[in-house]
């Protein structure tokens, strides 16, 4: 199996800042998503200009960091934040959920339309296809720091990797069947898991973004591309979890199903159900 490489999450220190690995993906999304915005407002298919680009880059910052951050807290260790709050500021040692980061998209691309008097579906199709390629940054990031790493699979998978920041989880599972994985752990001291990071990276980045920037290639009805987006995420998360090792104070939840696949649930419904009524509503 392959090692994962153990990256300094720290990419560079200039006297007491530290720039990170993990905040400079941040910083390429958003630099893909103006470049991208730009290329949208050029083929005409817009309310939006430039000036209307530069402007909610800074609402959707506030939204991605603010809502991402919050929802870490309250929809996986709200227990822990409310004993240690100070913690919740120390964005930079990771901790970002997209579920909440999609809310407060969702809330600064209101207050945006509302502020610009523009329609809110209008705005909405408008960023939808530029959001895949910031997110596949992301989940680079995630790799890089060597976190959100996969489940257990066989040795013998190619594609497996062992992470050094899951050696504990590792242990655990050498001692609960030392028969299947005292082997593997005595010559790798680590066991092989799904890079689930590089998944996500494929799947809701790469795979998502060709089939948002085609689709967009030819008007749609107001309001469809929002939902192609929370359709194909929604049903790219929900197959990424499986592979996904669930967070070690959560585990699986009901039916058997990890807190993103829950949370991913409704994307799916909502996605559905919106895609074939705003083509309905168009006939």
């Amino acid at each position: 199996m392959m090692i994962h490489p153990n990256f300094d999450p720290v990419l560079v220190h200039l006297g007491p800042l530290a720039i990170r690995w993990y905040a400079l993906s941040y910083i390429v999304g958003f630099c893909l998503f103006i470049w991208l915005g730009r290329r949208r407002i050029r083929s005409g298919q817009t309310v939006f200009t430039n000036e209307l680009l530069d402007d909610f880059i800074t609402w959707g910052v506030f939204g991605v960091v603010l809502g991402g951050r919050l929802g870490y807290v309250l929809f996986y260790q709200p227990a822990f934040y409310l004993s240690h709050p100070l913690e919740i500021l120390k964005v930079w040692q990771g901790g970002m959920s997209f579920h909440g980061g999609f809310v407060g998209v969702l809330v600064a691309m209101f207050l945006f339309a509302r502020r610009h008097h523009l329609r809110f579906w209008g705005v909405a199709d408008f960023v939808a296809p530029l959001v895949p390629l910031g997110l596949a940054c992301g989940r680079i990031g995630n790799f890089i720091n060597g976190e959100l790493w996969g489940r257990v699979t066989s040795v013998d998978a190619f594609w497996a990797m062992g992470f050094p920041h899951a050696r504990e989880e590792d242990m655990a599972l050498v001692m609960q069947d030392p028969q299947k994985w005292l082997p593997v752990w005595e010559k790798f001291q680590m066991l092989p898991r799904h890079p689930s990071q590089l998944y996500e990276f494929l799947l809701e980045g790469i795979v998502l973004f060709v089939i948002m920037w085609l689709f967009v290639k030819k008007p749609r009805p107001l309001g469809q591309t929002s939902m192609l987006f929370l359709l194909g995420y929604g049903v790219f998360r929900f197959i990424v979890e499986f592979a996904r090792e669930p967070d070690d104070f959560l585990g699986l939840l009901a039916m058997h199903m990890s807190m993103g696949q829950w949370l991913s649930l409704p994307m799916i419904v909502i996605g559905a159900f919106g895609f074939v009524y705003a083509g309905k509503r168009a006939k």
